[in-house]
């Protein structure tokens, strides 16, 4: 089991009570933008990473036949459960049970800042997408990662504390009303996703740095209208 397995294993309780209560973390506020984002399609969709589903669910309600996989068995159960997907399989991104250019549509969602071995995931990814698909990613934006707000207030300063270059692990505790989620994986600069792309054969067709949409539910994310919380980014596959 690798070092992402593990934890993600050792917290999937955790994870499944941070997830699916009700507007409460991040993800409920850049919902309408990840749909808008995605945008309507049809055809075979995998969401790699799936954890509860909730991904997996948006890319059904934009017309695709969605596949959620994931390397930890209670999340795919959870996902499961949830009717969030058309069909299931437990798997690593590095080795996706899939024959070559299956898909449509591939999504990793919050999920590579969790994988050792980016690369890797990349060129798998790319093996299982048909040459006309695209690939979708959501990622903690490299800058924010690397920084926090120096307090609670909207227009608090942003402090970068470590250099922006490497590769570096993270692990960090979040609370919010209650409920705890330990998360941990490895924060590294926007050139390291480039290059990893375009050594699996991705071009870049689309990049956003969304906002969320700051509801009486997510004051608390007012400040991320100033610096991006999260880089989006659509690839498609070069074809030699």
């Amino acid at each position: 089991m690798s070092l992402d397995e593990g934890h993600w294993s050792r917290t999937a309780t955790e994870w499944l009570a941070w997830a699916r209560t009700p507007n409460h973390d991040a993800f409920w506020a850049y919902r309408d933008s990840l749909v808008a984002f995605i945008g309507r399609g049809a055809g075979d969709a995998l969401d790699v990473g799936c954890g509860e589903g909730r991904v997996s669910r948006v890319l059904k309600d934009c017309g695709y036949r969605a596949t959620a996989t994931d390397p930890v068995e209670a999340f795919v159960s959870a996902a499961e459960q949830a009717g969030s997907a058309d069909e299931y399989r437990v798997a690593t991104a590095a080795n996706l049970p899939f024959a070559n250019e299956t898909f449509d549509l591939v999504i990793a969602y919050n999920v590579l800042m969790d994988i050792e071995d980016v690369p890797m995931a990349l060129r798998e990814i790319r093996r299982v997408l048909r040459s006309t698909g695209s690939l979708v990613i959501s990622i903690v934006h490299p800058f924010a990662d690397r920084g926090r707000f120096a307090g609670p207030e909207a227009d608090a300063a942003f402090v970068v504390q470590d250099s922006y270059f490497g590769r570096k692990r993270f692990e960090v505790v979040a609370e919010r009303d209650g409920l705890q989620m330990h998360f941990a994986g490895w924060s590294q600069p926007l050139e390291n996703y480039m290059a990893a792309l375009e050594g699996a054969g991705f071009a870049i067709s689309a990049l956003r740095e969304p906002l969320p949409a700051v509801t009486s539910a997510f004051t608390h994310l007012e400040q991320w209208t100033r610096i991006p919380l999260f880089l989006w980014l659509k690839a498609r596959a070069l074809v030699l």
